[in-house]
């Protein structure tokens, strides 16, 4: 019997069956999160009291037609998230704030869902 292997690198794909089925955590209680890279996987949960998340997926390789879920939980603080021109986002959740998208600029192209829940903060979604 042999032991899955980890992925390496910052590319996911839909084969990997040990990155779907974990959810990276990340609680901060003053300040916020940032992640970037292959800090994020197919599911991140980021939490905090007083602060928003910082999430930069331009370096991460993205499959078309893949999807990344990020659930964002706190009192106050939005969401900042930088993406490649060709990612679609959904955003669903309850916050006060809005959502700044013009959506994708290149057809084709993986999701994410960023599933937004806090009192004051909006999510801003930045391609680059």
């Amino acid at each position: 019997m042999t032991k899955p292997q980890e992925p390496t690198g910052d590319s996911m794909s839909k084969g990997e069956s040990t990155a779907s089925d974990k959810t990276d955590v990340h609680v901060s209680l003053m300040g916020g999160t940032r992640l970037e890279g292959k800090q994020v996987h197919e599911k991140t949960l980021t939490v905090s009291l007083v602060g928003g998340a910082d999430i930069d997926l331009t370096g991460v390789d993205v499959p078309d037609g893949s999807e990344l879920k990020i659930t964002k939980l706190s009192l106050i603080g939005g969401v900042k998230l930088r993406v490649r021109p060709d990612v679609r986002v959904l955003v669903t959740g309850i916050r006060l704030g809005g959502v700044s998208d013009e959506g994708p600029s290149v057809p084709g192209g993986p999701t994410v869902r960023v599933n937004a829940w806090g009192l004051l903060g909006g999510v801003s979604v930045v391609r680059d």
